[in-house]
């Protein structure tokens, strides 16, 4: 061999020395990813669909479970009989009136009962003219709960509730659940924007909260079977009292949003500033709320409207509040439905008191935990359409990690798809993330306004069955089923007060596997930060931040009441609703 030679030698063991250390390096790498990337148990896929506003009561009302199980709902309760007609204890669920208060209050001074429930109102799904009495119920409903489809079909539109945070408050009257109809008829849809108080009576709202879909008649057949064959909650609650925009934020971070300037909390426009205090000469309707005017509370200052009641509520139940309430000072919260901070796309929008935009979020999310730990994840949204052209099947603010800076302004931002993505990837175990949120198209998530519950079943049935496609995956899965809040809906569970925002009213939870207990019927405590904890403790994360709810600990029950937990606040984190030891075959 020459010499000249040797320089070539030497250059070739120089690259193959480097190869194979890169190659050593990059598969200690992913041997260090996949290690991130193992489960506790041995659920490898977490698959949550998030339908909307139904209530416990709501679907499994009439749930009858199988020997063994109990369940804490009307028919258990008495209140209704198992063919929907008024049971032997109807009252208990029976709806008060309340008299005329000069400012704000979650548990005003009673009047009188209600004669008769006031007739239902229709919205602009149910083919009649919106937003006057719905002529297809009775005027004379008893007061209590009805069944719907005693009145119209399973897959009719029916009214929408009212559902917003400081109303939802005071539907719950301290536990007692009796101002459900009465917080409707006082607010109606509210005042948006400062809209002056309607004459009396005429907000058309009331009756539609107090209805109910009967399993035992037949009612939610899809759902039935899930519960029969899976597993459910009974104890299973939103996490924010009020509606979507809160719950969706809450589901995503265990906290609540707030307004801010790059991160540090300031004022909102005075008009975005929520005032539950009544109109002068009116019985509770606000002075200023609603999804286009007042939706920010700043809860750290007692002399704000509508703080010191919940405050001093909260303070005097047994166990501390959580973190004294959660109001960081000087923090305007937001309570209602607003926009998220960006576009599908990541373009950051504008902000002005015209503007209902919850500016850039930088709280801590599940989304970037998954990601900073290596386990894939991915939210999809029916109607995103790969965030190019998003389509009336699309709701914004459902698709919560559009609100958050450290999504949107990253690359993370692509693991927010459409659901017609999730039809692809769920084909291929290399693709299917191991983490999914399901927000099904608008008119199959079950919204009383514009869509029907046989929308959302037939939905989540296909997911169900799409995964079951593939019995390798399958084995490892477990489907999550909840909405993400009661809608303004009946029910007659406890909730535990956590904090200022919450927690609101029971919604359903199912969990469809293999793993799941069969039949079984949970009754821990839950709220949608359960959701969370169970990702973190099945793939080792931690807590989200010092405020968010997964820091609270499991609950401990007595024998005697498993429903309120002794060492409040305290939120499960679901693992007592699998059997890890045992897969069932379908």
């Amino acid at each position: 061999m020459k010499i000249y030679d040797r320089p070539k030698l030497s250059v070739l063991a120089l690259s193959m020395a480097l190869i194979w250390q890169f190659s050593a390096a990059y598969a200690m790498e992913d041997s260090e990813r996949h290690e991130h990337a193992k489960t506790r148990t041995p659920i490898e896929h977490v698959i949550v669909i998030i339908g909307e506003n139904h209530t416990f009561d709501n679907l499994f009302g009439g749930y009858q479970p199988a020997r063994g199980q109990s369940v804490d709902n009307l028919l258990a309760k008495g209140i209704i009989n198992a063919d929907g007609t008024p049971g032997p204890n109807f009252s208990l669920a029976a709806q008060q009136q309340a008299t005329e208060m000069n400012s704000y209050s979650i548990d005003p001074t009673l009047s009188v009962p209600y004669a008769t429930l006031l007739q239902p109102a229709t919205t602009y799904a149910t083919g009649l003219p919106p937003g006057v009495a719905d002529v297809r119920f009775p005027a004379n409903l008893p007061n209590g709960p009805f069944q719907i489809t005693k009145y119209v079909a399973y897959d009719a539109h029916t009214g929408d509730p009212m559902h917003r945070f400081f109303q939802m408050w005071q539907q719950y009257n301290k536990g007692k659940n009796d101002l459900f109809v009465w917080a409707n008829q006082t607010v109606g849809i509210g005042p948006q924007n400062g809209a002056p108080a309607p004459t009396p009576g005429a907000t058309f709202q009331g009756g539609e909260a107090m209805g109910f879909y009967n399993m035992s008649s037949g009612d939610a057949p899809y759902f039935k079977a899930m519960a029969d064959q899976y597993a459910i909650s009974d104890n299973y609650h939103q996490s924010v009292m009020g509606g979507t925009g809160a719950n969706f934020i809450a589901i995503a971070t265990g906290d609540v949003g707030f307004h801010n300037l790059n991160g540090v909390p300031d004022m909102p426009p005075a008009n975005q500033i929520e005032n539950p205090d009544p109109q002068l000469g009116t019985n509770n309707f606000y002075k200023q709320d609603g999804y286009r005017g007042g939706s920010y509370a700043n809860c750290s200052d007692i002399q704000q409207p509508g703080v010191a009641p919940i405050m001093a509520y909260i303070n005097n139940l047994p166990g501390k509040a959580f973190n004294n309430g959660n109001c960081a000072p000087n923090t305007y919260y937001l309570l209602n439905n607003y926009g998220l901070g960006y576009t599908a796309t990541g373009i950051e929008k504008p902000l002005g008191a015209d503007k209902f935009i919850l500016p850039p979020q930088t709280i801590p999310t599940i989304a970037e935990a998954l990601s900073a730990k290596g386990v894939t994840w991915k939210w999809y949204s029916g109607g995103r359409n790969d965030g190019i052209t998003p389509s009336n099947e699309y709701c914004t603010i459902c698709d919560p990690f559009t609100g958050f800076k450290g999504v949107m302004t990253t690359a993370l931002k692509n693991n927010l798809q459409d659901v017609t993505d999730f039809y692809k990837d769920v084909t291929n175990k290399h693709t299917l993330p191991a983490v999914s949120f399901i927000r099904p198209f608008e008119s199959k998530a079950g919204h009383p306004a514009n869509a029907t519950m046989p929308d959302f079943e037939n939905f989540v049935v296909d997911v169900i069955n799409r995964v079951k496609s593939d019995k390798e995956a399958w084995a490892k899965t477990a489907i999550i089923i909840t909405t993400d809040e009661g809608g303004g809906y009946y029910d007659s569970g406890y909730i535990q007060p956590i904090d200022f925002f919450g927690d609101g009213t029971r919604i359903p939870l199912i969990v469809v596997s293999p793993l799941a207990k069969r039949g079984h019927i949970d009754h821990v405590y839950n709220d949608h930060a359960s959701i969370l904890k169970f990702i973190e403790a099945n793939w080792g994360l931690n807590p989200l931040s010092d405020r968010s709810r997964d820091n609270l600990p499991n609950p401990i029950a007595s024998k005697h009441n498993p429903y309120v937990p002794l060492n409040r606040p305290a939120i499960g984190n679901l693992m007592s609703m699998f059997d890890f030891e045992h897969m069932h075959e379908d």
